[in-house]
């Protein structure tokens, strides 16, 4: 395979195992629906704002953002968006839904108030990449709402957990991210951060530009 196909492996995997899942992630991840409200009550995000929602699946996050009338949501997977869609419509929202790699977003510069993170950051195979992109894409002053499993920042991985991580990498997530090395070299900076459940092991955090 040649270079830049290895360089493309990851996305491709990802967007075929998320479509896979399209049909029953609804009734695996309703179990954050209180942590999704939470994250989004800290953004507070304004009706006439225009927010971005990256990795935003199957549009759980919706239920929560009726009163936003300028979201544009994008994922890898088309079988994710078009379940978003679909529940947009049950909502009576418009959302501009975009098949998009969160790693190389096809938006201007400071095109968005506010960027909604949710169970992302774990997931894209570049991390770093994809905050870099969240910052240029954000206006001065914007913020992000970042929900999502991580290592506490001064905390190492056990045996035990990186033996782990190994197999949850491949049906779903990394858990040995630290925000703070995702962080590390951009220019958001956090705001706010709070244990969102089990010991810690989920986070909320709001950054800001």
């Amino acid at each position: 395979m040649e270079p830049s196909r290895w360089r493309r492996w990851p996305q491709v995997f990802n967007r075929w195992r998320y479509n896979l899942y399209a049909p029953v992630y609804d009734r695996l991840a309703q179990a954050f629906a209180a942590r999704r409200r939470r994250s989004i009550a800290l953004l507070n995000p304004q009706p006439e704002e225009r927010i971005l929602l990256v990795a935003a699946g199957t549009g759980l996050d919706l239920d929560f953002m009726v009163r936003c009338r300028h979201l544009v949501a994008i994922d890898i997977s088309d079988g994710m968006l078009a379940r978003l869609r679909a529940h947009a419509a049950t909502l009576g929202m418009e959302v501009d839904a975009r098949v998009m790699d969160a790693q190389a977003l096809e938006f201007a510069d400071a095109s968005f108030d506010a960027v909604v993170l949710h169970l992302a950051l774990a997931v894209v195979p570049d991390p770093r990449a994809c905050i870099r992109e969240v910052e240029r894409v954000l206006k001065p002053g914007g913020r992000v709402a970042v929900f999502d499993k991580f290592l506490h920042d001064d905390q190492r991985p056990s045996l035990l957990r990186s033996a782990g991580n190994l197999l949850s990498r491949v049906i779903a997530t990394d858990i040995n991210r630290r925000l703070a090395d995702i962080l590390a070299g951009c220019r958001l900076r956090k705001v706010h951060d709070e244990d969102a459940g089990l010991g810690g092991f989920f986070r909320i955090a709001i950054l800001r530009k």
